[in-house]
């Protein structure tokens, strides 16, 4: 396993609580839209065993065209030790990238895609939707929908309907207006639905979209094949 340890070149305020962190991109790493990886703090591996808790899985909000890794993430006032460390880091700081990989590349399929996602859940995405600006090939239009309770509204810049790219961006802050515009999505019986969030907010779109009549092949989650069952029927999984 190759780990890179990598200079923080920039710290971004993306909200109150949300912060982006842009890390130095050595010339062989590169990823695909969508990617995650593994960042870790100094001396999670220090000892004869890694220390876990130093460790998180984290999304890849840039592309590599970026030239940079970005890396979003919420910290809030109360956060665990992981997060203070990370709030703590400076410009020049180093951390540990590793086991990078992607399960939510674009499906070119001639078909809607549809971006679901809670809060900073948009990280994930917005890598995928500038990949879609540069290549819509093969993609009649994406539509993406975030809910985020805050109101601090993440990457507006990037997420801004616009007719001429075939692209719908929309903002909700509470739950009840969000399954309602799932709902409404889910007419659309050939679309892709692509989720982000917690466990718990896969399994509640899982469930309006199947029983909207979906099929468990046009949902793409953020998850190993092997952790696919957990969330999907299992033939969706083969």
């Amino acid at each position: 396993m190759q780990i890179y340890w990598l200079k923080i070149k920039q710290i971004i305020q993306e909200s109150s609580d949300v912060r982006t962190y842009l890390l130095e991109r050595p010339e062989d790493f590169t990823w695909e839209e969508g990617a995650h990886t593994h960042l870790a703090m100094k001396g999670f591996n220090s000892g004869d065993m890694p220390n876990r808790s130093l460790v998180r899985h984290m999304s890849i909000s840039t592309l590599p065209r970026e030239n940079v890794i970005g890396i979003t993430t919420r910290i809030r006032p109360q956060c665990s030790e992981y997060k203070s460390i990370l709030r703590d880091l400076q410009v020049g700081d180093e951390a540990a990238l590793f086991k990078t990989h992607s399960n939510m590349t674009l499906r070119r399929e001639n078909k809607n895609i549809y971006l679901l996602s809670a809060g900073v859940g948009l990280a994930t995405f917005r890598p995928i939707v500038l990949k879609y600006f540069d290549e819509p090939d093969h993609i009649p239009h994406v539509h993406a929908l975030n809910i985020d309770s805050s109101k601090e509204f993440l990457f507006t810049d990037i997420f801004t309907s616009s007719s001429d790219r075939n692209f719908t961006a929309q903002f909700v802050d509470n739950r009840q207006d969000y399954y309602q515009e799932v709902k409404k999505l889910a007419a659309d019986k050939e679309g892709i639905f692509y989720i982000v969030g917690s466990d718990d907010f896969l399994r509640q779109n899982i469930d309006i979209l199947l029983n909207s009549g979906i099929q468990p092949q046009q949902i793409k989650l953020d998850k190993r094949e092997r952790e696919l069952p957990n969330f999907l029927p299992i033939e969706a999984a083969m």
